[in-house]
């Protein structure tokens, strides 16, 4: 059983969500009821100042967890504590001393300035405003963000507002950086700025890094320990090297995935998953796509059928 010991930043025990949700059940007024386990018992603690990659297919659950850490979505059973903070009751309290970056949501301001938005978040964290002033510049400086300051955030290319958005997250200097697919969308060059930045920041800072992603590079260079959730419960809790182990995630999904693939250095890949491997490239299995459909031909305008047609129109050609 987890317990709640003060170096440890993130602390699950049985930590559980259901979600309901209603069905037409085959009658034109009538509804089936449904319950989804989303998080299902997930016992887990993390300690301060190290980077854990929290990894699984889409809808395993890894963004219900983050809302559960982060005060968005309450319980329905089990404890979390994040900070040493309830994130429900304490969520003010904790919202000082997190910061968040989801990959689909943004926490700057569409049509103002880049350094606008920096201001407001300065003002709402309450930071003094030289603190403010100088860890902005820092911030700047570190991801070259000087060019854009000035330019509205909607007129920002996706690698230029995701550096902005992982700089708004750290504005306050927070002890946890939780990141959601930070670098979906990215092209190298970007994500390996962000990469590099995210290094620097924690061997400087001591920050505590959560990273949520499908890309196994981000995993591999900025993460020491990775946690696998497959249908809301934790399969694994180790290092990367580890993963590729056949008897590592025994008796789910991994099972499923070819043989040939299993090595220390296989990203695994949930069968659940519409994409096939066809062999592995730099040591990950490629992927590819499941066959388009056949592209529609219509019917030849040829034949007896239309013989008729054509002689009484006096437009087509014989």
């Amino acid at each position: 059983m987890s317990t709640n010991r003060p170096d440890a930043i993130i602390d699950m025990n049985n930590l559980t969500r259901q979600f309901t949700r209603y069905r037409k059940d085959g009658h034109r007024w009538r509804r089936r009821r449904e319950t989804l386990t989303a998080v299902d018992g997930m016992s887990c603690r993390i300690d301060r100042g190290t980077a854990v990659g929290y990894i699984g297919a889409n809808g395993a659950g890894k963004s219900t967890t983050i809302k559960m850490l982060t005060g968005i979505l309450v319980p329905t059973a089990g404890t979390v504590r994040t900070c040493g903070l309830d994130p429900v009751r304490q969520r003010r309290e904790l919202a000082g001393r997190i910061g968040v970056v989801f990959g689909q949501r943004s926490q700057l301001w569409w049509d103002l300035p880049l350094h606008e938005s920096f201001s407001i978040l300065a003002a709402i964290h309450r930071l003094e405003p030289d603190v403010a002033r100088k860890r902005t510049h820092e911030l700047v400086e570190q991801l070259e963000m000087a060019d854009t300051l000035a330019t509205p955030v909607r007129q920002l290319s996706l690698g230029q507002r995701m550096r902005a958005e992982v700089a708004a997250a750290l504005l306050h200097s927070p002890e946890l950086v939780i990141l959601d697919e930070p670098t979906i969308g990215l092209d190298v060059l970007s994500k390996q700025r962000l990469r590099e930045f995210l290094r620097a920041e924690r061997a400087d800072r001591g920050t505590t890094l959560l990273l949520t992603t499908h890309d196994m590079g981000d995993i591999e260079r900025l993460c020491g320990r990775v946690l696998v959730v497959d249908h809301g419960r934790l399969v694994y809790d180790g290092s990367l090297a580890g993963l590729g182990r056949p008897s590592a995630l025994s008796g789910s999904w991994w099972s499923t995935w070819p043989s040939r693939h299993r090595t220390s250095t296989t990203c695994p890949r949930p069968a659940c998953w519409p994409v096939r491997a066809t062999g592995c490239d730099n040591g990950w299995p490629s992927i590819r796509s499941r066959p388009r459909p056949h592209s529609y031909s219509p019917p030849s305008r040829t034949g007896p059928r239309y013989a008729t047609c054509r002689s009484k129109n006096p437009r087509s050609k014989t």
